[in-house]
Parts: structure tokens; C-alpha cells; sequence
């Protein structure tokens, strides 16, 4: 289908190597100035996936033993670094010095694309959203964008990777446990929906995770 194909950035070897430098200076900044969400896990030194896996598998282990009932909400997002609001971009780069922020905007500006197939080639337009696929900078930017998503309830936790996203939500009764999902889920959706970001609901899926003997009677939450 059309919808399944993305646009590549296809660099030449001096791009990639500007690209990579600059991505040495945009690195140095966010952990200098500690830029990136704690729960955030992409593109962080000592940060790989399967940490941020163990950091879940030790949260439903601890919930288990508790007697604690875990809901988790595992997001897609919709064609995530295609639809980057590139001013909001730029507008959360303001504590980096201009001279990065002029150049990121440079990079990120007045883009276009062509479509080929076969013997076929589309002619060029323009492209008004978006951080560019293949680019070695992209998905921190990405990352700089989510930067500020809504901070959730002492009940609920977030687990991030780039654009993979994971709300945690314990509770030892059912009810409260799917009433923080849906706010925090209600103040997300706000959020992306200002941020022009949208989800893949049919690719978004929802696990309860209890333990053998099931949840406590236990009055607390």
C-alpha cells in the first residue's frame, strides 16, 4: 500500500560525516544540561532497551510480590518522525546555543522529496513537517520534541525508548487501576493532539499482568 512506504534521507559521505559531529554537540548539550526525560532510554549512554526491559521486568516482579495488579499500555505511534512540528522543534531548542539551533533549523527547512517507480519520477515538492528518516540526528531530535509529555501520577510510570512508548499502572483492584490508565491516557492524547502527533490505535495494545493468586482484598491502592 502507499501508506506503508517513508521517505529516506540519502546522504552523500561529507552530509553523514556533518551529521555526525553534529550529533556529537547535540548529545554533549542534552546531558550536560540533563534535557531528556529520566524515563526516557533512547540514544542515552548506559541506556540500551534491554535496560529499560529489565526496569519493567522488575517493576511487574515487585508487583507480584505485592499483591499488585500492573496494567500496561503499550503505544505506536503513528509515523512518528514524519510529522515532527518543526517550529515546536526548534521553539524546545532554546537552551541550546543559536549557532546549533540555526544550523538544526537549516537542516531541518525548506526540504523537498521525489517519488520514483520504475521509469516514473514524481516532480519535487515540498516538505513541511518532519525530521528526515536515515538521518543520524533525527531521533534524538525526535526524542527533544517528546521531551516535555505529560509527567503522570504517583500510580502511574512511564518507560520510553525514542518513540516507543509504555504507560505502567498499578493498583491492587481493577478499578482504580483502569481509572489511572484513562487519565493519564486523557491527558496524553491533549497532548499529542497539540503536538499534531497521532497513535496507531490498531497497532496499541493493552496487557493486565496479575500474579497466580490474584489481587488483594487489601483496601489500599
Amino acid at each position: 500500500m502507499p501508506s506503508s512506504y517513508r521517505p529516506i534521507s540519502l546522504l552523500d559521505t561529507i552530509g553523514k560525516l556533518f551529521e555526525k559531529i553534529l550529533l556529537t554537540r547535540i548529545l554533549h548539550v542534552v546531558n550536560e544540561r540533563g534535557l531528556k526525560l529520566d524515563e526516557q532510554f533512547g540514544f542515552r549512554p548506559r541506556h540500551s532497551t534491554l535496560l529499560q526491559l529489565a526496569r519493567l521486568v522488575e517493576r511487574l516482579t515487585r508487583n507480584f510480590g505485592e499483591k499488585r495488579l500492573t496494567g500496561v499500555v503499550f503505544l505506536d505511534v503513528a509515523k512518528a518522525f514524519d510529522t515532527v512540528w518543526i517550529d515546536d522543534l526548534l521553539y524546545k531548542l532554546l537552551d541550546f546555543p543559536s549557532y546549533m539551533v540555526h544550523t538544526i533549523s537549516t537542516y531541518l527547512r525548506d526540504r523537498t522529496f521525489v517519488a520514483t517507480f520504475q521509469t516514473v519520477t514524481s516532480s519535487r515538492r515540498g516538505m513541511r513537517a518532519g525530521v528526515t528518516r536515515g538521518g543520524l540526528i533525527s531521533p534524538v531530535l525526535y526524542c527533544l520534541y517528546v521531551n516535555n509529555m505529560p509527567q503522570p501520577s504517583h500510580h502511574v510510570k512511564l518507560a520510553l525508548y525514542a518513540d516507543d512508548t509504555a504507560i505502567i499502572a498499578m493498583s491492587r483492584k481493577p478499578t482504580p487501576l483502569f481509572s489511572y490508565l484513562e487519565s493519564y491516557l486523557n491527558d496524553l492524547q491533549r497532548w499529542l493532539n497539540e503536538r499534531r502527533i497521532a497513535i496507531y490505535v490498531s497497532k496499541s495494545t493493552v496487557i493486565i499482568f496479575a500474579c497466580a493468586g490474584g489481587a488483594s482484598s487489601s483496601p489500599d491502592q
